[in-house]
């Protein structure tokens, strides 16, 4: 496959290598340099998107995964039994974290390190919890029903479980990752309050940031998942993400393309928004960045048709999105490891 050439310093993820486009041939991680062409084979497992689908299933089968709900906390034991069961090394960071309207949050952040001893580790973050209201649902009746996110959550969870998986089959690879879901990210301050507070979001990511102790090496850079299985989605390069993490930025965006993914990645800015990677780049200082689905042209959201409704369910995630972003951070993952 042949990538257009644009002006790149091709980072090798992990071990921070640096290659330009010359006109000369030079080989390194199967890729090719050569008439300022870029020549790539996709490298690693096939991300298998039925078993994502599962997974993503599994969650919503719980229900909605609101703060304090049942169904929230029976969710969070199976998502860290999950990981357990693919050979990570788990732990729960639980906390009392107050929302915007003073209701105090059980929230229980899932760490879950896959080959804890390496000393090249990356991040791979998503946040676990459901929105309590679909403030955002075109049927004002629904606004103060809690949404199932399908997308909005249990996407972003259902392809990290699908990587551990892929990596426990792996047991060569020398990369460390340390997958983290984050909760309580989606009770900021609904559309029909009449409050203004950006710091009522991703409450989880802002305590964990904080307060978390890596035991080992600390990772070099992360990834967040965000709306990553809706129908449509197309992911630009998210603008805080470029501010904090520019470098990250181009070498996923490059993965992308090397895996067969361009049409889903294109080298195009979107929007800029607050979410879970802001902390973790300002706080826990890991140049991160947010894979989050864009639509320019959606009317009802640029973050989707489905976004904060009561249709964020099974019906409209998509297995060809899920691929497209699972393979992504496959091609990521074992680029860095050759």
């Amino acid at each position: 496959m042949k990538i257009k050439t644009f002006q790149i310093m091709l980072v090798a993820l992990l071990g921070y290598t640096t290659l330009t486009a010359s006109s000369c041939a030079k080989k390194n991680n199967n890729i090719v340099l050569e008439n300022n062409t870029i020549t790539v084979a996709p490298v690693g497992p096939e991300f298998v998107a039925d078993s994502a689908m599962a997974y993503c299933s599994a969650q919503c089968e719980f229900g909605p995964r609101t703060m304090n709900s049942d169904a929230h906390d029976r969710c969070g034991k199976w998502i860290a039994a999950q990981f357990e069961r693919l050979g990570c090394e788990v732990e729960r960071q639980d906390a009392s974290l107050t929302g915007y309207d003073g209701t105090m949050l059980r929230s229980t952040n899932i760490i879950a390190r896959h080959n804890p001893k390496a000393e090249k580790r990356m991040l791979l973050c998503a946040h676990w919890d459901s929105r309590p209201w679909a403030d955002n649902d075109p049927d004002e009746a629904n606004w103060r029903k809690p949404v199932m996110a399908a997308n909005d959550g249990a996407s972003g969870v259902a392809v990290m479980l699908e990587v551990a998986r892929l990596l426990k089959e792996a047991d060569t690879l020398n990369v460390g990752v340390d997958f983290v879901c984050f909760d309580a990210e989606d009770w900021g301050v609904p559309q029909w309050s009449n409050r203004n507070d950006p710091d009522s979001w991703a409450l989880g990511s802002q305590y964990w940031s904080t307060h978390y102790e890596f035991k080992g090496a600390k990772p070099r850079f992360g990834i967040l998942l965000d709306m990553v299985g809706g129908q449509g989605a197309t992911f630009y390069q998210e603008g805080m993400s470029t501010k904090y993490a520019p470098g990250v930025v181009e070498n996923v965006w490059t993965a992308a393309h090397q895996a067969g993914y361009s049409q889903y990645f294109p080298f195009s800015p979107g929007g800029s928004i607050t979410d879970d990677h802001i902390p973790v780049n300002e706080n826990a200082g890991i140049p991160t960045i947010d894979i989050i689905a864009y639509y320019p042209d959606c009317k009802e959201s640029s973050f989707g048709p489905t976004w904060h409704t009561v249709s964020d369910d099974m019906q409209h995630i998509d297995p060809n999105t899920l691929k497209a972003v699972g393979q992504t951070i496959i091609q990521v993952i074992f680029t860095s490891h050759n």
